[in-house]
């Protein structure tokens, strides 16, 4: 972040500074975050509301800045999370609720946003093992489906996701929004997709794509053997024929009505239950797992 050049009115480490001008260098340049260029080249992304704030920090996420409302001044859990940025060396920003519309791009915004610093999980560094699932994601476009995946994957208990190729930006607020926090939660890597398959072809998972020249039936496969890649298609065109050559199994999943597809976070869904429908239980976990 950059900040005034002016040290009497620069902000510091410890204190919470007031802000009520949309001109300020520093709303600039969090409100530069919505575009994906700047996003990378700071390596930081906004998530919006006091839960996925509290969550990120609860999984050590590390947070540049916090910025809060003025309404939410003086309430215990926007404290608790202020005394939190400030410990780790972050910064506290105390806004208007104009400035917080036009950080957000909505009107009726959260009263907490915080800046995190973004964190890819290296492709290499995944070994997958006994009953891990991941899902593998080849040019997913709309940010709004690469949320609803990231968060249906770890409401069902996958390791992980992978971006495949040129894909939306998991980090840009709409999809962290529609990931009701599961960013902070689930690792997500990426890769080419010539590195992806090299990676897949060493990983000993089963690969198994969703393809509409599939002639296997999703719900037959033994997703018990092996750790499993679900492989899914971009939501226009589905699998290139290169990714659908490097998978274990080409499945389908069988539809009955008029339409012809399903939404790409629909049929991922469908497809991870089945996955681990051996695994999932409506009983607790036990302590430690």
């Amino acid at each position: 972040m950059s900040f005034e050049k002016d040290d009497r009115r620069a902000p510091r480490v410890g204190t919470v500074k007031e802000v009520t001008s949309l001109s300020n260098p520093i709303i600039k340049d969090i409100r530069a975050l919505s575009q994906k260029k700047h996003r990378e080249e700071t390596g930081t992304f906004m998530a919006e509301g006091l839960k996925l704030v509290i969550d990120a920090l609860e999984l050590n996420w590390s947070i540049r800045t916090l910025i809060y409302a003025k309404a939410a001044k003086g309430k215990a859990p926007v404290e608790k999370v202020a005394a939190k940025t400030v410990a780790s060396g972050g910064l506290v920003l105390e806004v208007s609720e104009k400035v917080l519309s036009a950080i957000t791009r909505r009107d009726n915004p959260q009263m907490v946003v915080g800046v995190f610093e973004s964190h890819y999980r290296p492709l290499g560094d995944i070994r997958p093992k006994e009953n891990e699932t991941y899902v593998a994601l080849d040019r997913v476009r709309d940010p709004g489906n690469l949320g609803t995946i990231i968060r249906t994957a770890d409401a069902a208990g996958a390791a992980g996701v992978i971006l495949v190729g040129e894909t939306t930006d998991p980090f840009s607020i709409e999809t962290v929004r529609a990931t009701m926090g599961s960013v902070f939660a689930l690792p997500v890597s990426r890769a080419e997709p010539r590195a992806f398959l090299d990676w897949a072809k060493n990983s000993g998972a089963e690969i198994v794509a969703t393809h509409l020249a599939g002639s296997v039936d999703y719900r037959t496969i033994d997703y018990s053997k092996k750790p499993v890649v679900l492989l899914m298609g971009n939501e226009q065109q589905g699998l290139p024929a290169e990714l659908a050559d490097g998978a274990g199994r080409l499945a389908r999943i069988p539809q009955q009505g008029r339409a012809d597809s399903l939404n790409l976070a629909v049929a991922t869904g469908v497809m991870l239950y089945e996955a681990r429908r051996h695994l999932l239980s409506l009983d607790p976990p036990e302590a430690g797992q």
